[in-house]
């Protein structure tokens, strides 16, 4: 199965850079996959996000997107995706839906039509349905000079949704959003992949979206630090370990002796022990001594993602990405 997204050793260097803003990034993500790229600010996602939809261009390496190269069939590729950048992208002299019909006329989904009322019964369908997720259906007639941060975020997601793309660029989409319509958004992304195999490539500083994905990409300083499923990363780098204790502790330290468990404990602090070979059910069907603390530590996605960022800083100064132009960052 072709991938839907190939990208090849790419390089990307500012003029006047001492130093590449991407240096040699691999990775492919497979049809109807959620891919999380991430990263702390000045790694290289915003250089990569904006290389693989047409609005920056790359040093060196290949990239292809649904088939298609960026260099030569750039065209092809901005008609299979949709891209919600980070920086707002709206006419403030519009009203919702007059921005929304823009993009659609701009795409060439429908013939340019002076009212809503005039469009096809399948756009009006659509933008409805989409608004109503999102929760601004009652604010699609008014100026967008008069909607908020986040409720103009949801507008761009609207927006970028109507044309069904094969592959949506979702840069930091849940930024300005209340936790509502986050989870209204992630309900209905599952509800497009699943029946319109719809590839997902996300950017995002809230770590949990990142938890479901079926790859994640680490990127710092400009290359990558860790590329897997959650799962793996998370094994790679955080510790998952159970925290034992009992009022006769002596006796729980001589039992996992004796059971051959290998633990560590600090002055007067509850047992320790590293889940590796065995997991913890296995470990605690053969403790005898009565218990009165039993906690398993499962590392999270974010646990993961700050102690690889935080051994780099340590080892240096995080170099900062040179800022993109207005028009595309």
């Amino acid at each position: 199965m072709q991938a839907a997204i190939e990208v090849q050793n790419l390089t990307k260097r500012y003029r006047n850079a001492t130093i590449n803003a991407v240096d040699g990034v691999s990775f492919s993500v497979e049809p109807g996959a959620l891919f999380a790229l991430l990263g702390p600010n000045g790694a290289g996602k915003t250089t990569t996000l904006s290389i693989l939809t047409t609005t920056l261009t790359k040093t060196s390496g290949s990239v292809v997107i649904s088939g298609h190269d960026i260099d030569r069939e750039a065209k092809a590729v901005r008609r299979a995706i949709g891209v919600v950048f980070q920086q707002p992208s709206l006419d403030l002299n519009l009203t919702a839906e007059e921005n929304v019909r823009l993009h659609a006329i701009l795409y060439g989904l429908y013939p340019f039509r002076p009212a809503y009322k005039m469009m096809p019964l399948a756009y009006q369908q659509r933008i409805i349905e989409l608004a109503t997720v999102l929760g601004i259906e009652k604010e699609l007639f008014k100026p967008i000079k008069t909607f908020s941060g986040g409720m103009r975020r949801k507008l761009e997601i609207i927006r970028d949704l109507l044309h069904h793309p094969k592959i949506l660029f979702l840069d930091e989409p849940t930024t300005g959003l209340d936790p509502l319509s986050r989870k209204n958004l992630w309900e209905y992304l599952r509800h497009v992949r699943a029946a319109e195999h719809t590839t997902i490539f996300l950017t995002t500083h809230y770590l949990e979206e990142a938890e479901n994905a079926e790859r994640v990409c680490v990127i710092n300083r400009g290359r990558i630090r860790a590329l897997g499923t959650p799962a793996t990363i998370k094994g790679d780098l955080v510790e998952e370990y159970l925290l034992l204790d009992a009022k006769d502790r002596r006796a729980l330290r001589t039992e996992l002796v004796h059971l051959a468990i290998d633990f560590s404990t600090q002055d007067d602090t509850p047992l320790r022990i590293a889940l590796g070979r065995q997991s913890a059910p296995q470990i605690i069907q053969q403790i005898r001594t009565p218990l009165s603390l039993l906690t398993i530590h499962s590392p999270s996605l974010e646990e993961a993602y700050l102690e690889m960022v935080g051994r780099e800083e340590v080892d240096g100064t995080l170099e900062i990405e040179t800022p993109l132009p207005a028009s595309i960052a």
